[in-house]
């Protein structure tokens, strides 16, 4: 009797936990899908390249402290992690919304200041994109920090927000 009441407690813990997998994704405030198909396919990208409204860039990131970054960023990037400076030309309207893969840091300049974020989601059990970060802008060129990554490479989504 024991092992039947532990091989069920398993099967149920599996099965919630396979649940909560895949329910994951569906955790952010906002949906990531979107996301999710671009990140498929994103094109390798240099730090310092213009990421497209509407793309996703696999973008290649440096050592944080030869980033280059425009200032400094909100939260100082730990010793060994990564980083890299990118622009976009933000939209009529200025909402766009920036979608990442791992753990980084996210800083948007417009006319030499920081902008804070209109709204932040961040996952840690969806597959491919862990956070979510929304802001308002006015339209025209704005510059993109990335900083504090463990790995040398961030999968990174530019879209106007749902």
């Amino acid at each position: 009797m024991k092992k039947v009441v532990i091989s069920l407690f398993a099967l149920l813990a599996g099965t919630s936990f396979a649940m909560a997998e895949d329910a994951g994704c569906e955790a952010f405030k906002w949906p990531v899908t979107r996301e999710q198909a671009l990140f498929a396919a994103a094109p390798a990208t240099p730090a310092g390249a213009e990421l497209a409204v509407g793309a996703a860039a696999d973008l290649a990131l440096v050592p944080a402290e030869k980033a280059g970054f425009t200032l400094p960023p909100e939260r100082a990037p730990a010793q060994g992690t990564f980083g890299a400076v990118a622009s976009v030309d933000v939209p009529a309207g200025g909402a766009i919304q920036i979608s990442l893969s791992g753990e980084a840091w996210v800083d948007v300049i417009q006319d030499g200041k920081a902008i804070k974020s209109a709204g932040y989601s961040g996952v840690k059990t969806c597959p491919g994109i862990r956070k979510s970060v929304r802001f308002k802008l006015a339209a025209g060129p704005a510059t993109v920090q990335f900083s504090g990554a463990k790995k040398a490479e961030l999968k990174v989504a530019v879209l106007t927000p749902e």
